[in-house]
């Protein structure tokens, strides 16, 4: 731990805070692989292009991370007060959040397990 009055503690935390634009959202019922492929595609675009891709791709996981993408640019523009034009997707994460366990009935009194599961997805935009 840092040494000093709080307040010196405080300032200097700030002084290394990160002011780019981010957004999380959790426990999504979807896996981290299949988040990935749509977040990939997005990496390093500007953030008009990032928006047309994930509006038309066909996957599932295009619709939560179209939110995400919106939330994030909306979070630059009034929090940070950056100009909207000069976005874009810097970094992206899908980590694997809690799987929910679910047992399937098969033959001859076997259960099967059956795992749903979730992920944390998140998106940190940049200007250029």
């Amino acid at each position: 731990m840092a040494k000093g009055h709080r307040s010196q503690i405080k300032k200097a935390r700030n002084a290394v805070k990160d002011n780019r634009a981010k957004a999380h959202v959790k426990f999504v019922r979807l896996s981290d692989t299949k988040g990935r492929i749509v977040l990939n595609q997005i990496k390093g675009k500007d953030v008009a292009e990032a928006l047309a891709i994930v509006h038309h791709s066909p996957r599932y996981a295009s619709d939560v991370i179209e939110k995400l993408l919106k939330s994030a640019i909306a979070n630059a523009e009034h929090n940070l007060g950056l100009d909207v034009s000069k976005l874009y997707v810097e970094e992206v994460f899908a980590n694997q959040g809690p799987t929910l366990k679910r047992i399937r009935p098969r033959a001859q009194g076997r259960a099967y397990r059956i795992m749903k599961k979730m992920c944390h997805m998140t998106i940190v935009l940049n200007e250029r």
